[in-house]
């Protein structure tokens, strides 16, 4: 039996070689928008953001001990829990009902409680809608992580930036549409901002890992020059290289991989024009850099994270992605099976000042109006004690906050029972949480599809409602 490969013509081959004159410069538009899939596209209905600004705390911050007070688990504390408990991560380690060993005082004009873990966070709570009903399926991090990135705890899918790029396109075509920094290399790790089987050209591009220190990274802007040769021969030897890139699409079948590879190598190219200036924060001003926390070791490394997401934004990127991983001086991010006091305390303490100052700055430039600004762990936490003094993993009920364009600022939607373990009122799932970003980026979650393996996939699956509660 002959092993040789049959010859498949593509469209462009058949288009090249048998089509009209006009007929090709009719279809040129149509041919780019399909091969190309950073190409901007309208989306389902009039949208109230244009882009996300996504803060993921890794290992999953207690939701009693933040923007979720519990007047009933203070006043019980020490007793035992008095329903039956659900499975947990870690089994025969459990106690008694623990309190939150932070007090809540009232905020801005709406009087949302905020803990005082979060003082500089809590002067925006009239921008913010906090979401107190969140559920998710997995009590272990790694397919809690999953999920809350790509709506699946089992399975590889594409994440929540590659939706949104598929749906969208970019605004930029100089820079990557979705961008995550420093994101963490444990439970799912690239996974997490893959393209699965979507186009491969919308995968997220990661800079650095959460291991290493802001003041460890070299600069970006040396990686994105080729000090060996100059601009005109970088472009004709990429000529070259599409060339021949070019020629394999023609005379084989379309190859998604192969087009993905042809406008990255274009993107990489571009990119040194922009990039270099994007990534450089020497332009900023002194005091915009102490406004997000760049001026103390404690808040520098997130600060940095959350300066970039404002230049990115401001720049067009659809989708920026900002990570509190675990690290240097972090070790177990949020994951406080003990010793709450101590790691809670630390933690926020990292992220509170530059949130704030992320907030404040993409208000003060017009940029909180259209930009979805989203924060979440993977899961919340127990309302009782682990190891005497921590908690375990919650995904049965927790927190997560939005604001920005199309958020109804100052409220608080759902609720957990009286100790924080269920949700009890307006629950929200995790693919609920991506129906009501999509929505806000105006598309329809049901619509935006990608046919693979037989059938229609998309990012709530076979699930997900929009939350119009949480909408202005």
């Amino acid at each position: 039996m002959s092993t040789e490969r049959p010859f498949l013509p593509s469209r462009r081959y058949l288009l090249r070689h048998a089509a009209c004159g006009f007929g090709m410069a009719g279809l040129a538009g149509l041919l780019d928008a399909e091969s190309n899939p950073l190409a901007a596209r309208k989306p389902h209905f009039t949208p109230r953001a244009s882009r996300v600004i996504f803060l993921f705390m890794h290992g999953g911050p207690s939701h009693m001990d933040t923007f979720d007070p519990k007047p009933l688990l203070d006043r019980d504390h020490g007793k035992p829990l008095p329903f039956k408990r659900p499975l947990t991560f870690a089994e025969g380690q459990t106690g008694a009902l623990l309190k939150s060993p932070w007090k809540f005082k009232q905020h801005g004009r709406s009087g949302l409680p905020v803990s005082e873990l979060f003082p500089n966070v809590a002067r925006h709570v009239d921008d913010m809608c906090i979401v107190r009903s969140m559920v998710g399926d997995s009590v272990a991090h790694g397919g809690a992580v999953l999920q809350l990135m790509t709506g699946s705890n089992t399975f590889t899918r594409p994440a929540a930036g590659a939706w949104v790029v598929y749906g969208l396109g970019t605004e930029n075509r100089n820079l990557p549409a979705f961008i995550t920094i420093k994101p963490g290399l444990s439970h799912g790790g690239a996974k997490n901002w893959s393209s699965a089987f979507l186009p491969a050209a919308v995968q997220g591009t990661a800079v650095a890992h959460g291991g290493i220190k802001v003041d460890e990274l070299k600069e970006p802007i040396e990686h994105l020059k080729n000090k060996g040769l100059t601009a005109e021969q970088q472009r004709y030897e990429l000529d070259m290289i599409q060339k021949m890139n070019r020629r394999s699409a023609d005379l084989w079948s379309h190859d998604p991989d192969l087009e993905a590879r042809i406008q990255q190598f274009e993107l990489a190219f571009r990119m040194q024009t922009e990039a270099p200036e994007a990534f450089d924060i020497a332009g900023e001003s002194a005091a915009t850099q102490k406004l997000y926390g760049m001026d103390h070791p404690m808040t520098r490394d997130f600060g940095w994270q959350c300066l970039m997401a404002r230049r990115l934004a401001e720049r067009g990127v659809r989708f920026i992605q900002i990570n509190h991983e675990y690290g240097p001086g972090n070790e177990v991010g949020w994951d406080a099976h003990s010793e709450l006091i101590r790691l809670h305390t630390r933690t926020a303490w990292m992220v509170d000042k530059p949130i704030s100052g992320l907030l404040a700055d993409l208000k003060s430039r017009g940029l909180l109006e259209d930009t979805l600004v989203v924060w979440s762990g993977e899961f919340g936490r127990t309302p009782i004690a682990q190891a005497g003094d921590g908690r375990d993993h919650n995904p049965y009920g927790y927190s997560s906050w939005m604001a920005g364009g199309g958020v109804k600022g100052g409220t608080a939607y759902g609720a957990t029972d009286d100790y924080g373990y269920y949700s009890v009122e307006n629950r929200m799932h995790i693919h609920d949480l991506h129906a009501t970003m999509l929505h806000i980026l105006g598309l329809n979650h049901e619509r935006l599809t990608y046919f693979h393996g037989g059938r229609n996939h998309r990012l709530t699956d076979v699930a997900g409602k929009v939350a119009h509660g949480v909408l202005a």
